[in-house]
């Protein structure tokens, strides 16, 4: 059974950095692309950050610079390092592993940035 599960969301001022973790079973994970996807309440899910199989990752314009996708082949954990984290980046934040017509979805991890 595939499952993938986030953690490391909570709480963060304005400014501030999270580390979010996902971590897969049930999948060959080192031959999945992984992506973080976030959605803000009332919003439509976003995707944030991809890093493929080969290590390349891309980000979506808003956070260049401030975030970095990263992924552990023996631990099949995929992590987002987000810094300098912003109010309007509140929403909960979905890791998604997916390779040919597969695609698995995270239960999500709450992020919150407010003073």
């Amino acid at each position: 059974q595939v499952q993938l599960v986030e953690s490391g969301g909570g709480l963060v001022q304005p400014g501030g950095s999270l580390r979010l973790s996902c971590a897969a079973n049930g999948i060959g994970f080192a031959s999945y692309a992984m992506d973080w996807y976030r959605q803000a309440q009332g919003k439509q899910r976003e995707l944030v950050a991809t890093i493929f199989s080969t290590g390349t990752t891309s980000y979506v314009d808003s956070v260049k610079g401030r975030f970095t996708i990263s992924r552990d082949n023996a631990k099949n954990t995929v992590y987002l390092q987000m810094n300098n984290l912003k109010p309007e980046e509140t929403a909960v934040y979905y890791c998604n592993a997916k390779r040919g017509g597969n695609q698995y979805w995270g239960q999500g991890t709450q992020v919150t940035v407010s003073s």
